[in-house]
Protein backbone atom coordinates (compact mmCIF):
# COMPACT_ATOMS: atom_id res chain seq x y z
CA UNK A 1 0.00 0.00 0.00
CA UNK A 2 1.42 3.35 -0.96
CA UNK A 3 1.59 6.33 1.37
CA UNK A 4 -1.12 8.15 -0.58
CA UNK A 5 -3.48 5.16 -0.43
CA UNK A 6 -2.88 4.87 3.33
CA UNK A 7 -3.62 8.58 3.81
CA UNK A 8 -6.78 8.25 1.71
CA UNK A 9 -7.89 5.39 3.95
CA UNK A 10 -7.21 7.38 7.13
CA UNK A 11 -9.08 10.41 5.78
CA UNK A 12 -12.05 8.22 4.80
CA UNK A 13 -12.19 6.67 8.28
CA UNK A 14 -12.02 10.11 9.94
CA UNK A 15 -14.77 11.47 7.68
CA UNK A 16 -17.01 8.47 8.44
CA UNK A 17 -16.43 8.90 12.19
CA UNK A 18 -17.30 12.60 12.02
CA UNK A 19 -20.46 11.81 10.01
CA UNK A 20 -21.49 9.14 12.53
CA UNK A 21 -21.08 11.56 15.44
CA UNK A 22 -22.87 14.27 13.48
CA UNK A 23 -25.85 11.97 12.91
CA UNK A 24 -26.05 11.26 16.65
CA UNK A 25 -26.09 15.01 17.35
CA UNK A 26 -28.79 15.62 14.72
CA UNK A 27 -30.90 12.77 16.15
CA UNK A 28 -30.63 14.25 19.64
CA UNK A 29 -31.69 17.65 18.33
CA UNK A 30 -34.69 16.20 16.47
CA UNK A 31 -35.81 14.36 19.62
CA UNK A 32 -35.47 17.56 21.66
CA UNK A 33 -37.60 19.49 19.16
CA UNK A 34 -40.37 16.88 19.18
CA UNK A 35 -40.64 16.46 22.95
CA UNK A 36 -39.42 17.84 26.26
CA UNK A 37 -36.29 15.78 26.90
CA UNK A 38 -33.80 15.27 29.71
CA UNK A 39 -30.73 13.11 30.34
CA UNK A 40 -31.82 9.86 31.97
CA UNK A 41 -29.94 6.61 32.46
CA UNK A 42 -31.96 3.40 32.67
CA UNK A 43 -31.44 -0.01 34.25
CA UNK A 44 -33.96 -2.81 33.82
CA UNK A 45 -32.56 -5.16 36.45
CA UNK A 46 -31.21 -4.59 39.89
CA UNK A 47 -27.73 -5.78 38.96
CA UNK A 48 -24.98 -6.01 41.52
CA UNK A 49 -21.99 -3.67 41.62
CA UNK A 50 -23.70 -0.87 39.69
CA UNK A 51 -23.77 -2.75 36.39
CA UNK A 52 -26.51 -2.59 33.79
CA UNK A 53 -26.90 1.19 33.44
CA UNK A 54 -27.41 2.56 29.93
CA UNK A 55 -27.02 6.27 29.15
CA UNK A 56 -30.05 7.73 27.49
CA UNK A 57 -32.50 10.55 26.93
CA UNK A 58 -36.06 10.51 28.20
CA UNK A 59 -38.91 12.38 26.56
CA UNK A 60 -42.41 13.17 27.75
CA UNK A 61 -44.81 12.11 25.00
CA UNK A 62 -48.59 11.94 25.36
CA UNK A 63 -49.19 9.62 28.31
CA UNK A 64 -45.81 7.84 28.37
CA UNK A 65 -42.21 8.52 29.16
CA UNK A 66 -40.21 7.44 26.13
CA UNK A 67 -36.59 6.44 26.67
CA UNK A 68 -33.96 6.54 23.90
CA UNK A 69 -30.39 5.24 24.03
CA UNK A 70 -27.83 8.01 23.53
CA UNK A 71 -25.59 5.98 21.23
CA UNK A 72 -28.24 4.76 18.80
CA UNK A 73 -29.58 6.03 15.50
CA UNK A 74 -33.11 4.70 16.12
CA UNK A 75 -35.86 7.30 16.12
CA UNK A 76 -38.20 5.00 18.06
CA UNK A 77 -37.89 4.78 21.83
CA UNK A 78 -36.13 1.74 23.23
CA UNK A 79 -38.56 1.70 26.15
CA UNK A 80 -41.86 3.47 26.89
CA UNK A 81 -43.15 3.76 30.45
CA UNK A 82 -46.91 4.29 30.59
CA UNK A 83 -47.90 6.90 33.17
CA UNK A 84 -51.02 4.92 34.12
CA UNK A 85 -48.94 1.83 35.03
CA UNK A 86 -45.90 3.58 36.49
CA UNK A 87 -45.28 3.43 40.24
CA UNK A 88 -42.40 5.25 41.92
CA UNK A 89 -41.19 3.00 44.74
CA UNK A 90 -38.28 4.97 46.19
CA UNK A 91 -35.30 7.17 45.44
CA UNK A 92 -31.68 7.10 46.54
CA UNK A 93 -28.20 8.36 45.84
CA UNK A 94 -25.95 6.19 43.62
CA UNK A 95 -23.80 3.89 45.73
CA UNK A 96 -20.35 2.38 45.28
CA UNK A 97 -19.19 1.70 41.73
CA UNK A 98 -22.62 2.75 40.50
CA UNK A 99 -21.65 6.39 41.05
CA UNK A 100 -19.02 6.02 38.30
CA UNK A 101 -21.56 4.53 35.87
CA UNK A 102 -23.89 7.52 36.07
CA UNK A 103 -23.66 11.23 35.36
CA UNK A 104 -22.48 13.34 38.30
CA UNK A 105 -25.17 14.55 40.69
CA UNK A 106 -27.86 12.08 39.64
CA UNK A 107 -30.58 10.58 41.78
CA UNK A 108 -31.67 6.97 41.26
CA UNK A 109 -35.43 6.36 41.19
CA UNK A 110 -36.69 2.79 41.55
CA UNK A 111 -39.96 2.27 39.71
CA UNK A 112 -42.30 -0.45 38.52
CA UNK A 113 -44.36 -0.41 35.37
CA UNK A 114 -46.49 -2.97 33.54
CA UNK A 115 -43.37 -4.80 32.36
CA UNK A 116 -41.59 -5.05 35.73
CA UNK A 117 -38.95 -3.17 37.72
CA UNK A 118 -37.00 -0.32 36.19
CA UNK A 119 -34.52 2.14 37.65
CA UNK A 120 -34.00 5.63 36.28
CA UNK A 121 -31.14 7.98 37.10
CA UNK A 122 -31.59 11.71 36.50
CA UNK A 123 -30.66 15.11 37.86
CA UNK A 124 -32.56 16.44 40.90
CA UNK A 125 -34.21 19.07 38.66
CA UNK A 126 -35.37 16.40 36.21
CA UNK A 127 -36.61 14.30 39.13
CA UNK A 128 -38.86 17.15 40.27
CA UNK A 129 -40.43 17.36 36.81
CA UNK A 130 -40.68 13.57 36.55
CA UNK A 131 -42.48 13.19 39.89
CA UNK A 132 -44.85 16.00 38.97
CA UNK A 133 -45.56 14.35 35.62
CA UNK A 134 -46.20 10.94 37.26
CA UNK A 135 -48.62 12.43 39.78
CA UNK A 136 -50.54 14.56 37.31
CA UNK A 137 -53.02 13.32 34.78
CA UNK A 138 -53.83 14.68 31.36
CA UNK A 139 -56.94 16.83 30.91
CA UNK A 140 -60.07 14.71 30.64
CA UNK A 141 -58.47 11.58 32.13
CA UNK A 142 -60.25 9.83 34.94
CA UNK A 143 -58.72 10.18 38.39
CA UNK A 144 -59.32 6.58 39.43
Amino acid sequence: MTLIAALDLVVAVVVLAVLALGLLAVRRRVLARRHATFDCSLRLTEAANGKGWVLGVAAYADDALEWYRVFSYAMRPRRALSRSHLQVLDRREPSGVEAFSLLAGTVVVRCRDGEGPVELAMSPESLTGFLSWVESSPPGASAG
